[in-house]
């Protein structure tokens, strides 16, 4: 018989509300993207919220763009040596079709003709090592192509009805100065951002702890410099608190999405 996870943290949850149901709202597809100095929380954020929509029947992909990503480490649940094997079986099944039926049952279908297209794009360049090189025709469709997909992708990251830049940081001077430069590259862009999360908020109390205290005023005069910033003050604060145990395993996310996603 399985045991209830119990988590408990460490300072009150934040009355701030980031307004899920208008994240949920309408029958479009919607991007958020999450992002912030190292170390800030961003995986378990983005983590959290992929759990919260999935509990609330939304179909949920959840994706991290690190080369050094620690998504799988976060849901605790998907072995990547395991996954690379399977992976490596089919893609030597039919010259290498296996790895589209094996990703399109999976649901992932998209994944395998990007991950073809690159195959075919490293062959071509072993290709041209050797003197078999395209055509400069070829070359200039494939860059007129890629011309294209880039333009894609820059209005989906600019449009306000279904993509979402959410920032996330934790409360000390240098994270917020990272953020607010953030927030303006992404205003230079035009790339909505209405959110802003500050992670690892420490609660007050009546302990005698020196060391507390001083990381306590040093994480109140952090949030106000967000309230005072040119960059950051308009976007919604959503304070997440510092819990007293690792956000890892679905059960923990859970927890944490319920904190922060309201």
């Amino acid at each position: 018989m399985a045991k209830a996870a119990a988590f408990r943290a460490v300072a009150a949850p934040t009355e701030d509300v980031a307004g899920f149901d208008d994240m949920v709202a309408g029958t479009q597809r919607k991007y958020y993207m999450l992002g912030g100095k190292g170390g800030v929380g961003k995986t378990s954020c983005a983590a959290s919220l992929a759990v919260k929509f999935a509990n609330n029947g939304h179909h949920t992909l959840v994706v991290s763009t690190d080369p050094a990503h620690s998504l799988s480490d976060s849901f605790a649940q998907i072995n990547p040596e395991k996954a690379r094997e399977e992976f490596r079986d089919a893609s030597k099944n039919n010259g290498g079709s296996g790895v589209k039926d094996f990703m399109d049952g999976m649901g992932l279908g998209m994944l395998a003709e990007q991950l073809r297209q690159k195959i075919a794009s490293a062959t071509s360049a072993i290709k041209s090592v050797f003197g078999q090189e395209e055509t400069r025709q070829n070359a200039a469709d494939k860059l007129e192509r890629l011309r294209e997909r880039m333009v894609k992708v820059r209005d989906l990251f600019r449009d306000t009805d279904s993509t979402e830049f959410v920032i996330v940081t934790i409360p000390t001077v240098m994270a917020v100065s990272e953020s607010s430069r953030l927030r303006a590259s992404l205003n230079k862009e035009n790339v909505p951002v209405k959110r802003l999360i500050v992670n690892q908020i420490l609660p007050p109390s009546a302990s005698d702890c020196k060391f507390c205290a001083v990381k306590r005023k040093d994480q109140m005069r952090a949030l106000d410099m967000i309230r005072n910033d040119p960059e950051l003050s308009s976007l919604k604060l959503i304070q997440s608190p510092l819990v007293d145990m690792e956000i890892r395993g679905v059960p923990a996310l859970k927890f944490m999405g319920d904190i922060i996603w309201k």
